[in-house]
């Protein structure tokens, strides 16, 4: 049975950090794809931050460039989000996901979800 787990969500005040993780189980960690996707109350879900099989190619939205940081340990079947100088409008569950191969931002053909963490950004 597959699990995806996410952990370290919270309440921050604005500028400040936060490092989401997300664990699975019952795949093989290493031949899948992570991303983490966030959504808003009221908008659609759109994607954060993706980053390859090896952790060697990454990708993230315009809007959390140069402030998220996405890695991976696949000893560990872990993957985690280092967010930085977070904002307001960062606030969202965030969620984890597995996709077979291939990195992409796009939620379809992400085949396992996590249930998601809350990330609350205070101004």
């Amino acid at each position: 049975q597959v699990q995806v787990v996410e952990s370290g969500g919270g309440l921050v005040q604005a500028g400040g950090s936060l490092r989401l993780s997300c664990t699975a189980s019952g795949i093989q960690f290493g031949v899948y794809a992570m991303a983490w996707f966030r959504q808003a109350p009221g908008k659609e879900r759109e994607g954060v931050a993706c980053i390859s099989r090896s952790g060697a190619r990454t990708d993230y939205a315009d809007s959390v460039k140069g402030r998220f940081t996405i890695s991976r340990d696949n000893g560990k079947n872990t993957m985690y989000l280092q967010m930085d100088d977070l904002q307001p409008e960062d606030t969202a569950m965030y969620y984890c996901a597995a996709r077979y191969m291939v990195c992409a931002l796009s939620s379809s053909q992400y085949a396992y979800w996590g249930q998601g963490t809350q990330v609350t950004v205070s101004s």
